[in-house]
């Protein structure tokens, strides 16, 4: 309290207990206290008085992670950096800009659309990082990538700090890449009465080279869930899936574009193809989009988001081994994904309530990560491992890779005080006996 204040520390169980997961809501643990940090300094001056005393701690940001990579399992201290939330420099000449970690990239995008820029809107996240400033385990203040410059020679401390999942250090500043607005877009819609030929028909496309700004699939459940939500489109409830698909770029050639996808659709059995009369409509496709996941709540009490990749070419297969895997469990499975990239959301429904099925609905996404990484992929694309997933690191890494990680984190988080028991499985334990044990001592009943 000597360093923040009073009024920015929480510690009484009644204030306590909205920081007991992030989106990942399967397991829930209680964090010794709150701390409301300012700016960097604060930030390293906590981490010190925390190392010091051997008091294990967490950053925690929005809490919307859905990985429970903030989620405190030993009574950690969660350092909160919701009140970082400035944008510090806007470099629109180098197409960058320097802002905290509690600055969201929605704002980010809101506050320079009117200059003709757009955030984060390409590839993964480490592709659009340009500099971080860290807080280590030890209060040390650290700069990586300095000056916002790509491609710095020596040893890539930026991806490594981009993936680490607040395993390695605190990041209080960030320097992301600013890119210009597409000159035109179109988006269209492709619906399929076979998964199968959807499934083709996104690999034929990125075959035909075009790339897509976005290429979205919903299979059947998924569209029931959308449609009985807050930005219902009208799609056919009798369709298998269908494709969201957009393109941007040059307008001059946007048309040749969207004409090349549908043709593509249409040698691949799709029953109807449209494309966005106007920016309206275009908004409406997209909204009940963004609308997948909350959807789900009008289907079923609970859902478990799963995150794997695969390649595109195994898709069909892949969906039809979810299909085996939700009937093995009796238990519904919506898939929402990113087709372009392979990027798959199983959404898992259960019903916390009956017994068993919170255990049944944990056994199946593993098993659905199971078939991701057997095919070749990975059994996370963009939410991270977190405690959701680490047990399933085994199923891409051997002992010995995930024994070279861990020597990683250990040079930077030596006494494990930062987020401690995330991201890696215990050393010599199967996948199996790791998630029972999880679930007895964090699984929500």
């Amino acid at each position: 309290m000597a360093i923040v204040g009073e009024n920015e520390v929480l510690y009484k169980k009644e204030d306590l207990i909205s920081y007991e997961c992030d989106g990942y809501t399967m397991y829930k643990g209680m964090p010794r206290a709150v701390v409301f940090v300012k700016d960097t300094e604060e930030v390293s001056d906590v981490v010190r008085c925390l190392t010091k005393e051997e008091i294990p701690y967490i950053a925690r940001g929005a809490g919307t992670g859905l990985s429970g990579g903030a989620t405190p399992l030993g009574g950690e201290v969660l350092i909160s950096l919701v009140k970082m939330k400035r944008m510090l420099r806007l470099d629109l000449e180098n197409r960058k800009a320097v802002v905290e970690p509690g600055y969201i990239n929605l704002k980010l995008t809101q506050s320079i659309s009117d200059k003709g820029a757009h955030c984060l809107k390409y590839g993964v996240t480490t592709n659009h990082i340009l500099g971080l400033e860290i807080v280590l385990p030890s209060g040390e203040i650290v700069e990586i990538g300095e000056g916002g410059v790509p491609d710095q020679p020596g040893y890539d401390l930026l991806g490594l700090l981009t993936g680490s999942e607040g395993t390695l250090g605190i990041v209080t500043k960030v320097t992301v890449k600013v890119l210009k607005n597409p000159e035109g877009k179109k988006t269209a819609l492709a619906y399929f009465d076979d998964i199968d030929d959807a499934s083709q028909a996104v690999s034929d496309i990125i075959a035909a080279g075009i790339i897509p700004a976005a290429l979205e699939m919903m299979d059947e459940i998924a569209i029931e869930g959308v449609e009985s939500a807050a930005y219902p489109v009208g799609h056919p409830r009798d369709i298998a899936g269908f494709l969201l698909i957009e393109v941007d770029g040059i307008a001059a050639g946007i048309d040749d574009q969207i004409e090349e996808i549908l043709a593509v659709c249409k040698q691949n059995n799709v029953r109807e193809v449209k494309v966005a009369k106007d920016e309206a409509e275009r908004s409406l496709w997209w909204a009940n989009r963004k609308m997948g996941f909350g959807a789900m709540g009008a289907m079923s009490p609970d859902c478990l988001v799963q995150d794997g990749v695969i390649p595109r070419t195994r898709l069909p297969e892949v969906l039809a081994k979810i299909t085996e895997i939700s009937r093995k469990y009796d238990l519904r499975i919506a898939n929402i994904f990113h087709a372009g990239d392979g990027n798959l959301h199983p959404l898992i429904l259960f019903d916390a309530s009956v017994p068993g099925e919170s255990e049944r609905a944990s056994k199946a996404g593993s098993e659905c990560l199971k078939v991701c990484a057997d095919v070749g992929g990975s059994i996370t694309g963009e939410h991270g491992v977190g405690i959701e997933k680490s047990a399933e690191m085994r199923f891409i890494f051997t002992d010995e890779e995930i024994a070279a990680q861990t020597n990683i984190r250990n040079v930077f988080n030596p006494e494990d005080l930062l987020n401690p028991g995330k991201l890696f499985p215990q050393p010599g334990r199967c996948v199996e006996v790791t998630r029972r044990d999880h679930e007895e001592m964090h699984l929500v009943p």
